[in-house]
């Protein structure tokens, strides 16, 4: 993971009390209960 990734959600755990691995966790659970999908477009 890259690290401006891992450290905007250490920023939300410091705001929200809640370890940024279970931020992490619950984000991607959530993007899995949902069917999300990337909408990967690549420039031309």
């Amino acid at each position: 993971m890259r690290p401006d990734v891992i450290d905007y959600f250490k920023e939300m755990a410091e705001e929200t009390e809640v370890p940024y691995q279970s931020l992490i966790n619950l984000y991607l659970q959530d993007c899995m209960k949902k069917h999300r999908k990337l909408d990967m477009k690549w420039a031309s």
